[in-house]
């Protein structure tokens, strides 16, 4: 038995659904309704979320298991996250 997760696995889709965890904080961050308080804290969660964005997209069964349109919100709040960071780092 592999211990390997297949796309569209139980598996995948809760790994897609906690992506969508560090999306929303994302575009809060960016949004300025984060309940994060202080302007370093903000940075180094943009910072950290859209990195595990990049990792998680790069895996072939998490990209695999993706739709459209989670492709695209994903990929944009690695834009906004990536931006964000470095314009405030």
């Amino acid at each position: 038995m592999s211990d390997e997760i297949t796309a569209n696995s139980p598996e995948a889709q809760s790994s897609v659904s906690a992506a969508f965890d560090s999306v929303d904080l994302i575009n809060a961050i960016v949004a300025g309704t984060s309940d994060i308080e202080s302007d370093e804290d903000k940075v180094s969660s943009a910072d950290c979320n859209y990195r595990h964005l990049e990792i998680m997209m790069a895996k072939d069964w998490f990209s695999d298991t993706l739709t459209a349109d989670q492709t695209s919100d994903i990929n944009a709040a690695i834009t906004a996250g990536s931006t964000y960071w470095n314009a405030n780092k």
